[in-house]
C-alpha cells in the first residue's frame, strides 16, 4: 500500500512538472514574438515624393537604391516644382514634399508649422547660357536688368549683337525662388517673350540649343551642353558655396506632414545614412549639409 501511494505520488509530482515547464515555454514564445534570431519583418508600402526638380536626381537615385534593399516597397518621385510638392504634402496628396525652399516661403503659416523639415542636402544655384555667348561673368545688377526686361542684348554687356532669350521656370519653383531671392534680390516678372519651363532638365536643353538663351539652374544639373556664368566674379562651385563665398544656394528639404510613417521615416533615414550623403550627394553634385561651414535660416540670414 505504501508502495502505491509512493508511486502515484511520483507520477503526480511528474505530470505537474512536465505541465509547468510546457507552460513556460508557452510563455516564452508569446513574449519573443519569433524564434530566437528570426529575421525583422519586411518593410512593404508605397512612398509618392513630389515636388523641387532640383532635388529630383538624387531623390530618384537613392529610391532606387532603396527598393533594391526593400523589395516590399514602392517609391515614386515626380517633379513639378517646390510649390507644388509643399501643397500637395499639405494636402495629403503626396507622403514626402521635396522643396528648395522653407515651407513657411510658399504656404501659409499655419500650414507650414504642420509639416516636418527633413533636409538631406545643400545645392547651389547658377546662371547659365547657350554656349556661343560670349559672356562668362555677370553682376547681380547685371542679371536684375535681363531678367527685368531693362537689357535686352547680349552686346550691352560687351557680348556679340544677339538677343537675349529669356528660359524661366514658373512662380511654383523653388529654384525659381532661390535664384531671385540671393541671385536677384529681388521678385522677376514672366515678360513677353519669355520661355517658362517647369523642369530643370528642359531648361538645360533649351539653353544649350537656343542662341542667345540664359536661365538658371542647379549644380546638380550642370553639364557642358550649357555654360555656367560666374556670380559677381564668383565660380558657382561646391567648395564656394560651403565656405559661404557663393550666395546662391538653398537647403534640399523633404517635408512630411506631422512625423512620417514606418515607409517614409525608413527612407528618410537612408536618405541621411552615408551611403547617400557621402555617395549619391557628392557624386551628383549636391553638398550635405554636414560639409557646409556657413548656415542659412528662413530670412536668408548668414551664420557661421
Amino acid at each position: 500500500m505504501k508502495k502505491m501511494l509512493l508511486t502515484t505520488m511520483v507520477l503526480v509530482l511528474a505530470f505537474a512538472l512536465a505541465a509547468c515547464g510546457q507552460k513556460n515555454n508557452d510563455g516564452n514564445n508569446a513574449s519573443s514574438g519569433a524564434p530566437s534570431g528570426g529575421a525583422a519583418a519586411e518593410l512593404k508600402g508605397s512612398i509618392l515624393a513630389s515636388g523641387s526638380s532640383a532635388l529630383l536626381p538624387l531623390v530618384e537615385q537613392a529610391s532606387k537604391k532603396f527598393m533594391d534593399s526593400n523589395k516590399g516597397v514602392s517609391i515614386q518621385v515626380q517633379a513639378g516644382g517646390s510649390g507644388t510638392g509643399l501643397t500637395q504634402v499639405s494636402e495629403g496628396q503626396s507622403d514626402i514634399g521635396n522643396s528648395d525652399v522653407f515651407a513657411e516661403e510658399k504656404l501659409d503659416a499655419d500650414k507650414a508649422a504642420a509639416l516636418v523639415d527633413h533636409q538631406v542636402a545643400v545645392v547651389g544655384m547658377a546662371a547659365v547660357v547657350n554656349p556661343d555667348v560670349t559672356i562668362d561673368n555677370l553682376t547681380k545688377q547685371q542679371l536684375v536688368d535681363i531678367f527685368t526686361g531693362k537689357v535686352t542684348n547680349w552686346k550691352d554687356f560687351g557680348g556679340g549683337d544677339q538677343k537675349i532669350q529669356i528660359i524661366n521656370r514658373p512662380s511654383s519653383s523653388g529654384t525659381r525662388a532661390t535664384f531671385e531671392k540671393y541671385a536677384l534680390g529681388e521678385k522677376s516678372v514672366d515678360l513677353p517673350g519669355a520661355i517658362q519651363e517647369d523642369s530643370s532638365g528642359t531648361v538645360r536643353k533649351l539653353v544649350g540649343e537656343t542662341p542667345g538663351a540664359i536661365g538658371y539652374l542647379a549644380l546638380s544639373y550642370l553639364d557642358d551642353s550649357v555654360k555656367t556664368v560666374k556670380y559677381e566674379g564668383v565660380d558657382a562651385s561646391v567648395d564656394n558655396v560651403a565656405n559661404g563665398t557663393y550666395p546662391v544656394w538653398a537647403y534640399e528639404h523633404m517635408y512630411t506632414k506631422g512625423e512620417p510613417n514606418e515607409v517614409s521615416k525608413a527612407f528618410l533615414e537612408f536618405m541621411l545614412s552615408d551611403e547617400v550623403q557621402n555617395g549619391d550627394v557628392v557624386e551628383l553634385g549636391y553638398i550635405p549639409a554636414s560639409k557646409m561651414e556657413v548656415k542659412r535660416d528662413v530670412n536668408g540670414n548668414i551664420t557661421k
